[in-house]
């Protein structure tokens, strides 16, 4: 647990470009500025939490005491290829035609 007169961690300019690289992330200087600023401040209110005596809390997965809510899972009918098709811009009657994303494909 940090000390109480410890600086809470900031995140610095550097760590805010790395993140956006890594997000695929193009950031215009001023919104590196405003981003930098604006984690820095979560961070640090994520932090506080290391302050609270949680020794007597029992973990919990979820906030409310609730059991699964879903429906049973049954097997259904599913939708007829045809029915399913007939909408899509693109099909060769038997799947959906799209554009590739990771490399070449012929097909699509």
């Amino acid at each position: 647990m940090p000390a109480q007169d410890e600086a809470p961690p900031t995140l610095t300019r550097d760590d805010v470009i790395k993140v956006a690289m890594l997000a695929r992330l193009a950031l215009s200087d001023t919104e590196l500025s405003s981003l930098t600023e604006e984690l820095s401040k979560i961070v640090g209110f994520v932090s506080q939490l290391s302050e609270l005596d949680t020794d007597e809390v029992e973990p919990l997965a979820h906030p409310l005491d609730s059991q699964n809510v879903f429906r049973e899972d049954r097997p259904v009918p599913s939708l007829a290829t045809a029915d399913a098709l007939r909408c899509a811009p693109r099909h060769d009657e038997e799947c959906f035609l799209v554009p590739a994303v990771l490399g070449e494909s012929g097909s699509a």
